[in-house]
């Protein structure tokens, strides 16, 4: 039984990329785990990705670029506020403007540049370097 699809993804993921594969399969599918892979996609960290439908709940096929040094969920998912992001990148990230932290906020899944930019805050889901 899974409890978290999200951490279940990233691990899928960081295991496939520390072994060199070009691809690696994510199922269950949800749509946080879809826009998780599309902002790593517009930053980068994978070429692509597609849905497949398999009668269950789905999977992604994604194509590894070889580019994820580390990737994991952050628990428990933070609240934060803008003035806070500083110190979660601190904490979470191993040098100043390398890697990014995905977080879910009124105006979606951004990285937290963009909630920087934008002035809000929200909950913290995932980093990736």
């Amino acid at each position: 039984m899974q409890c978290d699809p999200l951490n279940d993804a990233m691990c899928v993921m960081k295991n496939a990329a520390l072994n060199g594969k070009s691809e690696c399969v994510i199922q269950p599918s949800s749509k946080l785990i879809g826009r998780v892979l599309k902002v790593m996609q517009d930053h980068g960290y994978i070429y692509q990705f597609e849905y497949v439908e398999d009668g269950k709940a789905g999977k992604f096929r994604v194509m590894l670029k070889g580019a994820i040094n580390d990737c994991g969920v952050i628990k428990p998912r933070y609240s934060v506020k803008t003035t806070e992001i500083e110190k979660f990148e601190a904490r979470f990230l191993p040098a100043q403007d390398f890697g990014l932290i995905v977080m879910t906020t009124t105006a979606g899944v951004i990285t937290q540049d963009r909630a920087k930019e934008l002035g809000i805050g929200g909950k913290l889901l995932v980093y990736v370097y």
